[in-house]
């Protein structure tokens, strides 16, 4: 293991860090990534300027991404290999999964947009899914703030969740770091817009890199959970046209299994933006935010019981 830790003791890791999220959820006051989000608009700010954008962009991500997974992994070597030692080690994984983890956040962002529709509480309910997205809500009907929400669960139990614990699972507290900085970094600069277009380019290469393979693990659990044929067609021949190539296999298979229509028409600063389709069916309607989150709460429950047997079936394969 990447990590260091014995299977069944990175497992524990793992259990440890999901319960934690599920317990405190997101640090209501000093979220650590709020100060990195605060740090990489002053270094963006400093950098962002004059000639060879392309490569200050890529020495900003080096700076921002590389120290806090260098010093856990430095930190972590330095344990004393003894009882103690891995238990602090255990700990500081846990706790590094647990930073980067998003699952009861999603939970707490998205029911109260269905709570709020099925009141009737339509201004509520347009400003919370405009706190989730980027596009205008501020008159949007509700199966269109509907759609909203329910398109941002699934591309977020990706980002969220299960690229988290993909990471972790490769490489430890180190590695979910990484991810979920190289992430929120992605999601701060890869916009092809005339300010991020060159200076964003390395964050959302590389975040594409570190999505590869669990956005496409993401969607084949969509699939298993769900409406399997529509969502193995919805990937096939909608995810290409998507433009992330991450996002696309994700949103149309979680779509598919959802039996919903989703993409299409959405408004970005005043201007109405027609995006490919994702999904077959009905379109989103408001009860379907409470079935796209638990499509993503099973997902993760899969994964854990799939790793926890993986790691049983390890530790018995090496005695």
């Amino acid at each position: 293991m990447l990590s260091g830790l014995p299977a069944w003791l990175l497992a524990l890791c793992l259990l440890a860090g999901v319960a934690l999220d599920a317990w405190w959820g997101e640090p209501r006051r000093w979220h650590p990534l709020v100060g990195f989000g605060w740090l990489a608009q002053r270094l963006e700010a400093r950098l962002n300027r004059g000639g060879a954008r392309l490569w200050r962009g890529a020495l900003a991500w080096a700076l921002l991404v590389a120290p806090a997974p260098l010093a856990l992994a430095a930190l972590l070597a330095a344990l004393p290999d003894s009882p103690s030692g891995w238990a602090l080690a255990a700990g500081l994984h846990a706790l590094a999964l647990y930073a980067a983890l998003g699952l009861r956040s999603l939970a707490e962002h998205t029911r109260p947009i269905a709570r709020a529709l099925a009141a009737g509480r339509l201004d509520e309910a347009r400003q919370r899914t405009g706190w989730i997205v980027s596009r205008d809500t501020a008159h949007a009907s509700p199966d269109e703030l509907a759609k909203a929400t329910v398109e941002s669960l699934l591309e977020n139990g990706n980002d969220a969740v299960f690229g988290a614990l993909f990471c972790f699972m490769l490489a430890g507290g180190p590695g979910v770091l990484a991810f979920r900085l190289a992430n929120t970094l992605d999601a701060m600069w890869g916009y092809r817009s005339p300010r991020f277009n060159l200076f964003g380019r390395c964050a959302a290469r590389l975040d594409d890199v570190f999505n590869y393979l669990p956005a496409r693990l993401t969607a084949l659990s969509y699939a298993l959970l769900g409406e399997r044929q529509r969502a193995w067609r919805s990937w096939r021949s909608q995810a290409p046209a998507w433009p992330s190539p991450n996002a696309g296999p994700v949103m149309a298979a979680g779509a598919g299994a959802l039996g919903l229509s989703l993409g299409g028409a959405a408004r970005y600063d005043g201007i109405d933006e027609i995006r490919p389709p994702l999904g077959e069916g009905r379109p989103a309607a408001p009860a379907d935010i409470e079935r796209a989150w638990r499509l993503v709460r099973g997902s993760c429950l899969l994964w854990l019981a799939l790793a926890v047997l993986a790691a049983a079936g390890w530790e018995w394969a090496c005695r």
